[in-house]
């Protein structure tokens, strides 16, 4: 079997979609060692994410840049498949949500949200664009992947899709993701003692901006004084947060890291006093199971994706409801052995989760479309 994954994510720094891809097709190779899977995109991947498929050391496992320079603005309508056509792949993975407008070859389609249909969080460009592209190349793909059984069940109602086109393949931490110390890291951001930790890219539905208003009620209710820490690449429809934390009066209590490696991340993770994440609405929600494998004890919304990724190894919250965020960020800086118990279930919590069992999933979806191939 040789497989053709989409790997536009990889052509700009990594964020949720980009590490889905890599760590689907490593895990995938290293499963799956006779069959082939090769990342193709008409922009260069980045200099990091070409290393890191090489490091990978898996002779099933490659990048290509199809010779499209002008396709590449009509990448889905006309170069790619032009190269599916000329190629030898039995199957394409549109890890990002598209598949090729037209293909002689079965397609398997990836949709990790439906966030364009909620109102306010992305740009309305976006939104006309998913609207209509996404239903209909969800009604063209041989099966659709999600990582939820909450989405699962949005997607099929909002688009009319049989239950049984889709199936359910979780996702998982990086193996990245463990304990790890790093005092210089903390003295460059200038953090020291007790801090909330967010990851995510700074955009609407991430809810920061309840987020700091929550950490101003608490600051102002309370003796407590912990630093709040930001960290995420700017996203979109957030040019004003800066001046929206200058606003708030917090600024000398909120540190915004920007864009952070890995290895950095971890550090925040493993050191933090807690960690939150009460966005509105998630498809899956990594970064509370990344906040578990590295230690840390976990605060997220109450909402049905996380709820399910979750379980009951964080302390949940309404993401709408500011007192209860901050009511939640007091109870768990001033009790030392509420931080311990959630920090101790989400350690067994995540566990659960592995790469390996994502691919295996996968593997399972693309033999079962192949297997239908007329």
């Amino acid at each position: 079997m040789r497989v053709a994954l989409d790997g536009f994510p990889l052509s700009s720094p990594k964020t949720g979609i980009g590490h889905y891809t890599f760590e689907l097709a490593r895990s995938l190779a290293q499963l799956a060692p006779g069959d082939r899977f090769d990342l193709i995109s008409p922009i260069p991947f980045t200099a990091a994410a070409a290393s890191e498929i090489e490091q990978a050391s898996l002779p099933n496992l490659g990048f290509f840049n199809p010779r499209a320079t002008s396709f590449r603005r009509h990448w889905w309508a006309v170069g790619l498949p032009l190269y599916l056509r000329q190629s030898q792949v039995d199957l394409f993975h549109g890890t990002n949500y598209e598949i090729p407008f037209s293909s002689r070859r079965p397609t398997v389609m990836t949709i990790h949200d439906l966030s364009f249909m909620l109102v306010g969080v992305h740009a309305q460009r976006l939104i006309w664009r998913a609207g209509w592209r996404m239903p209909w190349m969800a009604k063209r793909a041989s099966r659709i992947i999600t990582p939820s059984n909450s989405i699962k069940k949005d997607l099929c109602e909002a688009f009319d899709i049989p239950p049984d086109k889709v199936a359910v393949t979780p996702e998982a931490p990086r193996p990245v993701f463990k304990r790890r110390e790093d005092p210089e890291l903390l003295r460059r951001l200038g953090i020291e003692g007790d801090f909330i930790l967010f990851v995510g890219t700074i955009e609407p539905r991430k809810n920061l901006r309840q987020l700091v208003k929550a950490f101003d009620q608490m600051l102002r209710n309370t003796s407590l004084s912990p630093k709040l820490v930001i960290a995420g690449g700017k996203g979109w429809m957030m040019d004003d947060f800066g001046q929206f934390i200058d606003k708030q009066g917090v600024t000398d209590r909120v540190c915004l890291t920007g864009y952070l490696q890995d290895e950095e991340l971890c550090t925040l993770y493993s050191t933090c006093t807690v960690f939150i994440y009460p966005s509105l609405y998630e498809g899956f929600g990594l970064p509370p199971l990344e906040a578990m494998a590295c230690g840390a004890p976990v605060i997220t919304s109450r909402t049905p994706a996380l709820m399910e990724t979750v379980g009951n190894a964080a302390r949940l919250i309404d993401p709408k409801n500011i007192s209860d965020m901050a009511q939640a960020m007091t109870e768990m800086l001033s009790d030392q052995k509420a931080r311990e118990h959630y920090a101790e279930l989400g350690k067994s919590h995540v566990k659960q989760f592995s790469w390996e069992q994502t691919a295996l999933k996968t593997l399972e979806v693309y033999r079962d479309v192949l297997s239908l191939k007329p």
